[in-house]
């Protein structure tokens, strides 16, 4: 019984030290949801990514505008020319004719696309519903990053009220230690007594320093999403109110019908789709284009003998071609980007219906955190209740240890549980909203 009690001592003296190394090392830092949820906004890492793909969508948009331009080449190159070779049918020699050794030519030309059946205006168009695809990607992502943000707040808050209820009980705890000890000096009570008393006071320790941990670890995972020194021990000054005015079910579907990112992502690709199908048939139009060129060449090798002069000539003119195989083979693109359109109209109504799903989980999961809280706050009444009449009883030795420890328990037991229920409660509000696309 003695090396029991050793180590409880010496469990007690770790973890004193423990917690006083774990509240030097961070520096407390005091933040409120708004604050916290305007710096994730600013430094997740994710939304950074997301806001370089929307602008690459947009540039994207302008290199599918710059296809309205002419196309225009110029070229310019020197070089020496050797002597002229005449070779006879037998390809024995006849004679060498000199040439001018030196020679250059300049070219500029230019063409533009007129008429494909309106293939750059529909690229162009495909482009500007790729920007939008990624501004509601962008959308999605900043809601995602404040569920969890918002999720991380209340865990710390969670957590908080936790070491609270702990820190309240460990020194109801305390309080029973020094009356039973009293009474073991007075040989009143067991020393088996003495030690439950004294255990239920180090169960209490560890709890709290294993609490006090989880907030170092959350604290140090949220200040690499809000951009924040990874020292620092994140401290919620925002009050905790579990009362929320709710709108009946039809208001969130309706507004999530309105504005859910993933619907609107699901609705814009249905349209992405139809537009490749205007764009596949573009392929059953000629291709009408203008062009013009100028040509400067020297020397002019197309006399004889060869004149060390600069040859000048230009051209304009309308260019038709057409592709004859996409008459037997574009019926078959057209027909895979009707399948593939198909595709997301179909993806469309299963995302409708996930999400019509997840509204009214989310609702019932929030009609159900507010009925917990309610449970939980009579049941915490009636443990305080118990906890006063089995106390009374025990300092009047009318009841053993191991009743005032159970009632000990079952009232730290309901205050964690009506805690985390508050908690819960604003969790499941904050699930509902975001179900709803309105985060």
């Amino acid at each position: 019984m003695k090396s029991i009690y050793k180590n409880l001592v010496l469990v007690s003296i770790l973890i004193f030290f423990s917690v006083a190394g774990y509240s030097q090392e961070l520096a407390p830092y005091q933040l409120s949801l708004e604050q916290a949820i305007e710096m994730g906004m600013q430094n997740h890492q994710q939304l950074k990514i997301s806001q370089a793909q929307l602008e690459a969508s947009r540039q994207q948009v302008n290199v599918s505008k710059s296809d309205r331009l002419p196309s225009v080449s110029f070229s310019a190159n020197a070089a020496y020319l050797g002597d002229a070779l005449i070779l006879n049918k037998d390809w024995s020699k006849v004679q060498t004719e000199s040439m001018p050794h030196f020679g250059n030519t300049y070219s500029l030309q230019a063409s533009q696309l007129l008429y494909k059946g309106g293939v750059i205006k529909k690229s162009i168009e495909m482009a500007e519903l790729q920007q939008q695809l990624a501004a509601l990607d962008l959308i999605s992502n900043e809601q995602d990053v404040k569920f969890l943000i918002m999720s991380n707040y209340l865990d710390i808050q969670k957590i908080l009220n936790q070491i609270k209820v702990l820190e309240q009980n460990k020194a109801l705890a305390q309080q029973l230690l020094d009356n039973v000890t009293k009474l073991y000096g007075e040989d009143m009570v067991t020393r088996n007594e003495l030690i439950r008393a004294d255990l239920q006071v180090k169960n209490m320790e560890q709890a709290i320093l294993t609490a006090k941990n989880n907030h170092a670890i959350l604290s140090n995972q949220m200040s690499y999403a809000l951009g924040l020194p990874n020292n620092i021990l994140i401290i919620p000054t925002e009050s905790l109110d579990s009362t929320i005015m709710v709108q009946p079910l039809s208001y969130y579907t309706d507004m999530a019908h309105g504005q859910h990112p993933a619907l609107q992502v699901a609705e814009k690709n249905v349209e992405i789709a139809n537009k490749n199908i205007d764009i596949q048939k573009t392929n059953w139009y000629p291709a009408l284009s203008a062009f013009g060129g100028y040509n400067m060449q020297r020397p002019i090798t197309q006399t004889t003998p060869v004149v060390d002069m600069y040859s000048n000539s230009w051209q304009v003119g309308l260019s038709l071609s057409y592709d004859l195989d996409n008459l037997y083979k574009n019926k078959r693109r057209v027909n895979l980007s009707k399948s593939q359109a198909l595709v997301t109209q179909e993806a469309l109504t299963y995302t409708q219906q996930n999400v019509e799903i997840g509204v009214n989980s989310a609702y019932r999961k929030f009609q159900e955190a507010e009925q917990q809280v309610k449970i939980a706050d009579e049941s915490k009444k009636l443990a305080n209740e118990n906890y006063d009449i089995v106390k009374n009883k025990y300092l009047n030795q009318l009841v053993i240890t191991a009743e005032m420890t159970d009632a000990s328990n079952a009232k730290l037991n309901v205050e964690l549980q009506y805690a985390d229920a508050v908690i819960n409660a604003l969790f499941q509000y904050y699930n509902l909203l975001k179900s709803a696309g309105n985060l």
